[in-house]
């Protein structure tokens, strides 16, 4: 399997399970098998992993990227038996950084919920081929710890203005996750659980009636209840008035 299919998921998913440390062995830098050049997105992602590791309390040593050849055997024997050592000096997961189980699961578990805005938000970044060198640690400084800080600091969420939704449907048809609760001629709600942050209802609904808000590194307020969410038209408003 090409190392480019290796998701930030599958690696929170390990750590969720009890998994001390991640290893991703990849081809070496411009030998892709495939031709998509997948082991660079996978150097990047993993960058990216280990400063966010380390921002929420947890050794990054414990996710590790080596490339090598199917050929070299013996650099897969000698970098996995390394990495174990490490890890083994590091100890459970949680436990050596001084964190008990709940709080690491709730950790890991708020960084998958935010996994796709990392991608979307760090897409530029995560495509970047880096040259020169496969020693992985030479590159630490391509997403800074300032930079990550500020990236759980700004996480960008979406909301619907109950005033200004006319319940076309719009964002509900073109969301990709199904994230937003739609029903005919009823205020439109946006499932903050299951939101990928992409901006799509944002970037979609009509310029008439710009019903999608933008909110960066706020709380969302809370959805108007199931009873209060029928849609005054625009045109009645005004006969109203």
């Amino acid at each position: 399997m090409c190392s480019g299919r290796v998701d930030p998921e599958f690696i929170l998913r390990a750590f969720s399970k009890g998994i001390d440390g991640v290893f991703i062995g990849a081809c070496h830098l411009g030998e892709c098998n495939y031709v998509t050049h997948g082991n660079y997105h996978t150097l990047n992602m993993v960058l990216l992993y280990r400063r966010i590791l380390e921002h929420i309390g947890l050794n990054p040593e414990r996710l590790r990227i080596r490339f090598m050849s199917g050929a070299e055997a013996n650099v897969f024997v000698e970098s996995v038996n390394d990495f174990v050592k490490k890890i083994k000096e590091m100890g459970p997961l949680g436990t050596a950084e001084g964190m008990d189980q709940d709080r690491l699961h709730s950790k890991l578990a708020e960084v998958t919920r935010l996994t796709p805005y990392f991608k979307i938000a760090k897409r530029e970044k995560l495509a970047t081929r880096l040259e020169g060198h496969e020693e992985y640690e030479k590159y630490e400084e391509v997403f800074t710890k300032e930079e990550v800080d500020q990236l759980f600091k700004e996480v960008v969420s979406y909301y619907i203005d109950p005033e200004k939704c006319q319940a076309c449907m719009t964002c509900a048809r073109r969301c990709p996750v199904e994230a937003i609760i739609s029903a005919k001629g009823q205020v439109h709600i946006v499932d903050q659980d299951k939101c990928i942050k992409c901006g799509t209802c944002f970037e979609v609904c009509p310029p008439k009636f710009r019903a999608v808000t933008k909110i960066v590194g706020e709380a969302v307020p809370p959805p108007l209840p199931e009873g209060q969410r029928a849609v005054v038209r625009k045109g009645k408003e005004k006969e109203v008035a």
